[in-house]
């Protein structure tokens, strides 16, 4: 039982409501009693589950929607850990959206061929004379420049990056990109940036 009156009270005005349909589905429907407690019970359980996915809200957005940025209140930026345990942020970069993998051991903003072309990067026209070293080995890399990466509502201009020559299934949000936020908080399952 409830200590607070408040709660005593609310707990006690839902018992009374509830009684009062149930009464209502009783009277209104002697005769087919069977029907009425079905459907009743129906309603019963699609309420309950409501209010279960409401509860759990967070942990189904963050499980069916990983790569979602949130803007919280305050105008900070919040990622939920994917089930593969890494960080994801779709951006936009020049309008078009990008999947990334937040990398902090990466020290740019390195995009696969497929998502700068996405971006509207002209990958045939790059020169590859950098090198980068990744979990695969080495591979060569091509500098190139976003007009515009938005994330959320935070929106940066002009940022640098590289294009890989080689496969890279999903970009990188490194810290050429991350250093822009004056603080990258982790707490559990979320990536807090705050600007």
């Amino acid at each position: 039982m409830p200590d607070n009156p408040d709660d005593l009270a609310r707990l006690f005005y839902l018992a009374l409501l509830l009684a009062g349909l149930l009464a209502f589905f009783v009277v209104g429907s002697r005769q087919r009693l069977g029907r009425t407690l079905q459907h009743l019970l129906v309603w019963v359980l699609i309420f309950a589950m409501a209010v279960i996915a409401y509860g759990f809200r967070d942990t189904l957005r963050g499980g069916l929607l990983p790569s979602s940025a949130v803007t919280l209140p305050d105008g900070a930026v919040e990622l939920r850990r994917g089930a593969d345990g890494h960080f994801h942020a779709t951006l936009e970069l020049d309008g078009a959206p990008v999947r990334f993998i937040v990398d902090t051991g990466a020290s740019d903003m390195v995009l696969s061929r497929a998502d700068a072309e996405r971006a509207g990067v002209d990958v045939a026209a790059l020169a590859y004379t950098g090198r980068a070293m990744t979990a695969n080995g080495p591979v060569a890399t091509a500098r190139a420049r976003i007009s515009r990466v938005t994330l959320g509502d935070f929106v940066v201009t002009g940022v640098p990056a590289s294009v890989t020559a080689g496969a890279l299934d999903t970009s990188l949000l490194g810290m050429a990109f991350l250093d822009r936020f004056a603080r990258i908080e982790i707490e559990g399952d979320r990536m807090i940036l705050r600007h």
